[in-house]
């Protein structure tokens, strides 16, 4: 067995969902017949990219194949990806016909002095993420938008378990929540595809592979996120309902860490009420010191 088999076998899976969502009429096939597939056919999509049906078969199968950057981008163009696809699918297949796995550096992620220091001084609520989703570091605001962390065990800190953490999900039934799990999953398969046996991603898809029918829906989509924008409603006793954007900005240096920042347009009513819930806040923790659940 190839050493380099965590990303060919990547590379299959993501292959095979991507021919998956396709349908013939998408690509300009008759549909013919009864098919047992809700996608294109192997051999449809080696026709599509000029393949034989055998070859490609064997690179959807993880098995010995190494692909040049022409059948790569042939393939690209068939399955229709988009540029974030597009390079997701090569880094993936640049690392799966290395002859030995490259050495990845495991080191654990940390966030700059100076990167906290503007966490501190940001009058907008901000977090920073490790690339598999662990929460490092936040500021005062975030903690007033989105509780303490600090009532959670640091290996509960993450941005996936806490979406899926059952007891946390009043808001699941709201439209965004689906939209906002598959951006987090895109962001992790984009970490997975530059290390795919890292311990931390392993036990964090492995537990959520278990214990949630919609992680497994939304993991087998092999969506993948470079970095994710967005807005999301948060519903507060006290303040009303808060609308903020949020955008990712990923740190100066080794790849890894984002900071994620909410904000509001200046003036706004949604301004004014994530004012007045850090107000609310700061108050309730000079009474009585910091608590409440984290939010997602």
């Amino acid at each position: 067995m190839s050493t380099s088999r965590p990303y060919a076998r990547e590379l299959g899976d993501f292959l095979r969902a991507r021919r998956g969502r396709l349908r013939p009429h998408d690509v300009g096939l008759e549909p013919g017949g009864r098919r047992k597939v809700t996608g294109l056919r192997r051999e449809e999509l080696a026709l599509l990219a000029g393949l034989s049906t055998d070859y490609y078969q064997r690179i959807e199968q993880g098995r010995e194949v190494r692909p040049s950057d022409d059948v790569l981008d042939a393939l690209a163009d068939a399955l229709g990806l988009d540029d974030g696809e597009r390079r997701h699918l090569f880094t993936l297949a640049h690392a799966a016909r290395r002859p030995v796995l490259a050495r990845v550096d495991r080191t654990p992620e940390r966030v700059p002095d100076s990167t906290r220091r503007l966490l501190r001084v940001m009058d907008t609520p901000a977090v920073v993420l490790s690339g598999h989703l662990d929460l490092l570091d936040w500021n005062p605001m975030a903690q007033a938008l989105l509780g303490d962390p600090d009532a959670y065990p640091p290996d509960r800190l993450n941005m996936l378990l806490l979406l899926f953490d059952d007891t946390l999900t009043g808001q699941r039934g709201c439209p965004d929540w689906e939209r906002q799990a598959l951006d987090y999953i895109g962001m992790m398969r984009a970490a997975v595809a530059t290390d795919p046996t890292h311990p931390r991603a392993t036990a964090i898809i492995g537990e959520l592979s278990i214990r949630s029918a919609a992680f497994r829906r939304l993991w087998a989509r092999h969506d993948v996120r470079g970095s994710v924008s967005g807005t999301k409603t948060f519903r507060i006793p006290g303040t009303g309902d808060i609308v903020l954007d949020w955008d990712t900005y990923p740190l100066p240096g080794a790849p890894g860490p984002v900071m994620l920042v909410f904000t509001a347009e200046p003036g706004s009513a949604d301004a004014d009420r994530l004012q007045l819930l850090a107000s609310l806040r700061a108050t309730r923790t000079a009474r009585r010191g910091a608590g409440g659940r984290f939010s997602h």
